[in-house]
């Protein structure tokens, strides 16, 4: 280990891993260390016994749950938009070989007390039950003008310039009601909260084209794909690209201290009495507790069932988002199920996740308008973290932190925190302009 790097990597969350691939492909030398035995760090994906250990301790799973290998239970559940940029990162990188994906069945949002599958075209807009007939007509106008918009053609604009006019000016001129720009803003532009209204309206434009676009490569119930046996085969196949680049892996180092120099600059790590020199350290929070805040907590619940969500069409795999205005919350809620479809459970079974960033400190009674969706349940964890974000300038000690993960079931904040990162350490942007069906080989339909 006493050899010197270009970067050091501690932690084997997702984000370290793609950053760990991205910057052995670009001829770095990386040392990437773990202080755990296996890969994910905290977006790992449990089997049941691991499960049952996590958050019932010594007791064993009953048997009626089925096998403990068959479960691929992931502590950080999100969905990938097979447009967005997660998956041009997989495609950019060659990474898609190591990995086999297959459609969501189905987006859903809450409104009015209801499950209803989000219209995401003019044409689903026309046939959706959220909206009476004249607000169909409003919507769909309002879809023609985003599907039509193109940044690079004035003509598209219709005289609005959308850097400058806000999101709610720009729904304002379509006369949309408060449900309908509930479910827009919330279920296809994916904004976590209403702050988007009174921001540029680009970015919302930018969000629903991304939605749609997804939704179309697939010409099936939702704009999502998952990995077969869950999201923990994500950093493996990172950390495989960046082992094949000549990158080293360490797992199961115990104490990774970071070492500094006197002008306050990284200059290696230690474990077990061994230093190896870098120039650059990036890891997650949980490696530099001193140079990242508090900035809340995630609520998660995790159930066990043994049939589909009620009223989602009988669909295996689905995201629900619940906006914050139907349940008077100050930010969204988010259930994700995925079954045996998926290799995440044995036949017949179906893991689903209710998640929230916490208002309270009671998880069961915060989450209840999302566990109340999912029927009756087999058997229910409920899990709290603390989210933090990195407070430290990169520029005066070479530590690149990431930040923790939100409560989003989807992986586009996620992977704008990586790339940020990324063009920090090298001062270089991630091409990302990729033919996207280079990866229908490795993709099931």
């Amino acid at each position: 280990m006493d050899e010197e790097y270009d970067v050091i990597v501690l932690g084997t969350g997702l984000k370290e891993c793609i950053l760990s691939g991205l910057l052995s492909v670009d001829g770095l030398k990386v040392l990437h260390m773990d202080r755990n035995d296996y890969y994910g760090g905290d977006s790992t994906s449990l089997n049941l016994n691991q499960l049952w250990k996590r958050f019932r301790g010594e007791d064993k799973p009953p048997a009626h749950l089925g096998a403990s290998r068959d479960y691929n239970v992931d502590m950080v559940p999100k969905f990938m938009m097979a447009n967005g940029t997660l998956v041009r990162t997989l495609i950019h990188t060659d990474v898609t070989k190591y990995l086999s994906f297959k459609a969501v069945d189905g987006s859903y949002v809450f409104s009015k007390r209801k499950i209803h599958k989000v219209p995401a075209t003019d044409m689903e807009a026309l046939k959706s039950p959220l909206m009476g007939l004249f607000e169909k007509r409003r919507a769909r106008n309002f879809f023609v003008y985003v599907q039509n918009y193109n940044e690079a053609d004035p003509v598209t604009h219709q005289g609005l310039d959308l850097t400058r006019i806000t999101t709610r000016e720009l729904i304002l001129k379509h006369g949309l009601s408060d449900y309908t720009v509930d479910f827009i803003g919330h279920a296809l532009a994916l904004h976590r909260d209403d702050r988007y209204l009174n921001e540029p309206a680009l970015d919302t434009v930018k969000r629903m084209k991304l939605y749609a676009e997804s939704l179309a490569r697939f010409q099936g119930g939702s704009p999502y794909i998952y990995p077969l046996y869950g999201l923990g085969e994500l950093p493996q196949a990172f950390a495989r690209l960046s082992a094949v680049y000549g990158g080293t892996y360490m797992l199961n180092k115990p104490e990774c201290k970071v070492e500094f120099d006197i002008e306050g600059k990284v200059c290696g790590v230690t474990s077990e009495g061994e230093t190896a020199k870098c120039k650059k350290v990036v890891c997650d929070p949980s490696y530099l507790p001193s140079k990242v805040r508090k900035i809340g907590k995630v609520a998660r619940a995790i159930a066990i069932m043994s049939h589909p969500i009620p009223n989602t069409n009988e669909s295996h795999s689905i995201q629900i988002i619940l906006p914050q205005k139907q349940l008077g919350r100050k930010s969204d809620m988010y259930v994700f199920c995925c079954s045996y479809t998926h290799n995440v459970a044995p036949k017949g079974k179906f893991i689903a996740f209710v998640s929230a960033e916490a208002e309270t400190d009671n998880p069961q009674s915060e989450l209840k308008p999302g566990i109340d969706l999912l029927g009756q349940v087999d058997e229910l964890f409920f899990d709290m973290y603390d989210r933090y974000k990195p407070v430290n300038e990169p520029s005066l000690d070479n530590c690149f932190v990431s930040m923790s993960y939100d409560a989003t079931t989807h992986f586009e904040t996620t992977v704008t925190d990586v790339l940020s990162m990324y063009t920090a350490i090298t001062g270089k942007t991630v091409d990302l302009s990729v033919d996207l069906s280079a990866a229908s080989a490795a993709e099931e339909y």
